[in-house]
């Protein structure tokens, strides 16, 4: 019983919430090894277009509210994220057509395009808590569980209880669909074939009249429908704050990096080993190991690695781990 006890907080703690991290940061991370496989440049403007996507569908769920719009029992931001991917959509285009376009025709280094993303970054930032504020915004959704602590409790009899929130099901759910539609998109349409052969050889792609410019396009849609969505769920999840979609930036990378940047199957691991490793040294095991060690050997302390405020400290400690001794990721993407 003891054993069942501490394998139920393990997954109410560690697991449910690293399994819906970790596809937040993959979707993210997507949208990085994206830009970076065909564009051949690390966008740092992606956390922040994460966040113009976020707070574009919170301002139309609280509109939708007002009107008396809802897909009970589902969050109605679900119904508000296409609004929010087509916003997001058209601004990194006019981004793109204003400002990235000049340096890519210039053949600008990568590392020149990198400089203006930091730029758009903090233009993004600046523009979204100007719309909506700095401080921190909720969906006003509720807090709605698939099961409760209680519930469970009640039909198992332990004494530990699993609350599975509908935000981390959610979470779940549309990553795989959103993941097997994008490698669908890339591996079976015309226009994925398109980009795959854009990013593998681009001198080879325009001599077979491959449109380098619709390319680039898709390729902004894509990144915009993916920022919005994994901004949305993380905010759905964890609460809406512009400042913490800048900090998301870090683990987003860290995710790319590790799977393999320009590899998306990578990202999607990259994303699941950040977030296993952020929650479970983060995490405090001292409920864990009070169910399987002896009475007489209980720790006292929380047997917790590290703080929780230093959980980005363990993204970048992993991203210079990777750097150092397997640049090309665990996916063997493109070498930084």
């Amino acid at each position: 019983m003891d054993a069942l006890n501490a394998l139920v907080a393990f997954a109410n703690f560690v697991l449910v919430p690293a399994l819906a991290y970790g596809s937040q940061l993959a979707l993210g991370a997507l949208g990085v090894t994206l830009i970076y496989g065909i564009l051949r440049f690390s966008n740092f403007a992606h956390g922040d277009t994460m966040a113009f996507g976020a707070m574009v569908t919170i301002l139309l769920t609280w509109a939708f509210q007002a009107m008396g719009l809802s897909i009970a029992p589902l969050p109605t931001a679900l119904l508000a994220l296409p609004f929010g991917i087509l916003a997001t959509a058209a601004l990194v285009y006019v981004t793109d057509r204003t400002v990235y376009r000049f340096y890519r025709r210039a053949k600008a280094a990568p590392v020149m395009l990198v400089i203006v993303s930091m730029g758009v970054m903090f233009v993004m930032n600046g523009l979204v808590r100007f719309i909506i504020g700095p401080e921190s915004q909720s969906f006003a959704d509720g807090a709605r569980f698939l099961i409760t602590a209680r519930e469970f409790r009640e039909m198992t009899g332990l004494a530990e209880g699993l609350a599975i929130r509908t935000s981390q099901a959610i979470t779940l759910v549309t990553a795989v669909i959103v993941v097997a539609g994008l490698f669908w998109f890339l591996n079976r349409t015309r226009t994925g074939k398109s980009m795959r052969a854009y990013s593998d050889n681009e001198d080879l792609a325009l001599l077979s009249g491959i449109n380098p410019e619709r390319v680039v396009a898709v390729t902004w849609v894509l990144v915009a429908a993916l920022a919005t969505i994994a901004g949305t769920l993380y905010g759905l999840d964890k609460g809406f704050r512009p400042f913490t979609y800048f900090q998301l930036l870090l683990p987003i990378f860290a995710s790319a990096i590790v799977g393999g940047l320009g590899n998306p199957l990578g990202a999607i691991a990259g994303g699941y080993v950040i977030a296993f490793s952020e929650v479970t040294i983060t995490y405090a095991w001292k409920k864990v190991l009070t169910y399987l060690v002896p009475e007489t050997l209980e720790p006292s302390g929380l047997v917790q690695l590290l703080s929780t405020e230093y959980k980005y400290a363990v993204s970048f400690a992993i991203l210079v781990i990777v750097l150092l001794f397997r640049p090309t990721g665990l996916f063997r993407g493109k070498a930084v």
